[in-house]
C-alpha cells in the first residue's frame, strides 16, 4: 500500500512528520537512489527504497519510555553550556528516543519519549487534544473569579488561552497548589496563564499525559511502557 513519503519517514522513527517535510525540502531524501523534493509523493515500501542522508530507512521495534524529569534539567539531547539534559538519564540505551513535547529547565515531572515519529506528530497536533495535567504551586490565593478566567479562556501575553480545567488542591501560609488540565500546548502556557491572573508560579510538576501518570516514578527514574499502555496510546492517536 502506497503512503505519503513524509509519513513513511516519520513511521520509521527518524523524526516527526513536520521535520520529515523539512528533510524532503532540503533534498536529503532519496527514493531508489534519486533525490525527491516533491512533498505529496506516495511510496510503496515493498518495491521502493527510501533513504535519508544516504541511509536506508529501517523499521524496527519502536521504543516507548516514561521519565520523571527532575528539577533543573533540560529537555534536550545536548547543551553547548554543559548543563544536565535528559540524555544523562538514558545512558546505556541502544535506541535513540526523542521527547514528545518539553518541560522547562526548572519544571519537573512526566515526559514521554519515543522513536515513533508519527505517534509524536499526532500527540503534539492540536486536533488530537491530548490532555496534560499539572500540579502547580503559585504565590497567594487565587479567587473564584480568577479561576473562572482560566476556565473560560484567560488572555495571556500575545494570545488567548483555550479554556482549561483548574482547581485548588491545597493552601499553605503564603501559596496555593492548583491542578491544571490542558488540551492546548503553547510554550510556557501554564506559567503565562498564572501570571495573567496575578499569581506567579513557584513550582510546576507535570503529573499526567493523557492516561499516563508519573505516579510510582521517582525523580530521574525511567521505565518502558507496558503492552497495554502502548496499545491504548496508539488507539488514542488513531494508529
Amino acid at each position: 500500500m502506497a503512503e505519503r513519503l513524509q509519513k513513511i519517514i516519520a513511521a520509521a522513527g527518524i523524526c516527526s512528520r513536520r521535520k520529515a517535510e523539512e528533510l524532503i525540502k532540503e533534498g536529503r531524501v532519496t527514493v531508489n537512489g534519486l533525490k525527491v523534493t516533491e512533498m505529496g509523493i506516495r511510496i510503496d515500501m515493498q518495491s521502493q527504497v527510501v533513504a535519508v542522508d544516504g541511509k536506508p530507512l529501517e523499521f524496527g521495534a519502536f521504543v516507548y519510555l516514561l521519565m520523571n524529569k527532575p528539577h533543573n534539567m533540560l529537555t534536550t539531547l545536548s547543551d553547548p553550556r554543559g548543563r544536565p539534559t535528559i540524555v544523562d538519564l538514558l545512558r546505556g540505551m541502544k535506541d535513540r528516543v526523542y521527547p514528545v513535547g518539553r518541560l522547562d529547565f526548572d519544571s519537573e515531572g512526566l515526559l514521554l519519549l519515543t522513536n515513533h515519529g508519527e505517534l509524536t506528530n499526532r500527540l503534539l497536533h492540536p486536533s488530537y487534544k491530548t490532555s496534560k495535567t499539572y500540579s502547580v504551586k503559585v504565590e497567594g490565593f487565587p479567587t473564584v473569579a480568577k479561576l473562572t478566567e482560566i476556565r473560560t479562556g484567560v488572555k495571556c501575553k500575545g494570545f488567548r488561552a483555550h479554556p482549561a480545567e483548574v482547581r485548588v488542591t491545597k493552601k499553605n501560609r503564603t501559596s496555593s497548589w492548583l491542578e491544571f488540565v490542558l488540551k492546548e500546548g503553547r510554550k510556557h502556557q501554564v506559567k503565562l496563564m498564572c501570571e495573567a491572573i496575578g499569581h506567579p508560579i513557584r513550582r510546576l510538576i507535570r503529573t499526567r499525559i493523557s492516561f499516563l501518570s508519573v505516579e510510582g516514578l521517582k525523580p530521574g527514574q525511567v521505565r518502558p511502557l507496558n503492552h497495554g499502555e502502548v496499545t491504548r496510546l496508539l488507539q488514542e492517536a488513531g494508529l
